[in-house]
């Protein structure tokens, strides 16, 4: 067979919008990661870096928490947070666009707390945008017999793309939330979504998943 420009591009082209991982979810297999749904993102008006999508989709995230936590999937919170007083943070990162404001934090960042965070659930602060660099979210994950991690939180296109990359490249399952994660720009979340559809994750919705644990879980 001649694979012929027009191929090719049609071929990439379905998968980046309708592709579909082959695999599910074993809700014995699963670890739900919450990245990043902290006061600076998620609390209305408080910071800069309030993203009001994730604002938006708060509730359904709260809801898909308490499915995982009914069918016994571990609930692991992460925080971008100034960890160590921050020297471990890549170096870069003060010189991007992204850090262009004057607003610090008042303190430790937490998770907002609408969001219902357990005391008995782990809360891993971390440095970078990826909640595997420079953490012991592997270790865990491999501790507790989880080969799947299901993400969701925000930003979509920075700690929720980066660390579903990051659990690829470590051999896990990535099942990855459509309408559990947010960015601050809209119009960026299909285009992330359609990369890690085609080539990282499998791309599901709240709904989704929770019908997947639903019947992956014994009665």
């Amino acid at each position: 067979m001649t694979y012929t420009e027009e191929w090719v591009i049609t071929w990439a082209r379905n998968a980046y919008e309708r592709g579909r991982a082959s695999f599910g979810i074993r809700s014995e297999r699963a670890a739900l990661l919450v990245i990043d749904m902290q006061d600076e993102f998620v609390r209305p008006g408080w910071s800069p870096y309030w993203v009001p999508a994730a604002t938006r989709m708060a509730p359904r995230l709260h809801q898909l928490v308490e499915e995982c936590r009914a069918a016994s999937v571990p609930v692991i919170w992460t925080i971008f947070d100034d960890t160590h007083l921050g020297p471990d943070r890549p170096h870069a990162l003060r010189l991007l666009p992204h850090a262009d404001t004057d607003w610090r934090r008042p303190g430790p960042a937490e998770v907002w707390a609408p969001m219902g965070r357990r005391p008995d659930e782990v809360v891993i602060r971390k440095p970078s945008y990826g909640a595997f660099y420079d953490t012991p979210l592997d270790a865990m994950l491999r501790n507790l017999g989880r080969d799947t991690v299901i993400v969701t939180g925000t930003l979509t296109n920075y700690c929720c793309g980066t660390t579903a990359r990051q659990a690829y490249e470590r051999g896990y399952k990535v099942v990855f939330g459509s309408d559990v994660t947010a960015t601050d720009d809209e119009s960026r979340q299909e285009p992330e979504l359609a990369v890690l559809r085609k080539g990282f994750a499998l791309v599901l919705s709240a709904e989704e998943i929770t019908n997947q644990l639903a019947s992956a879980t014994p009665a």
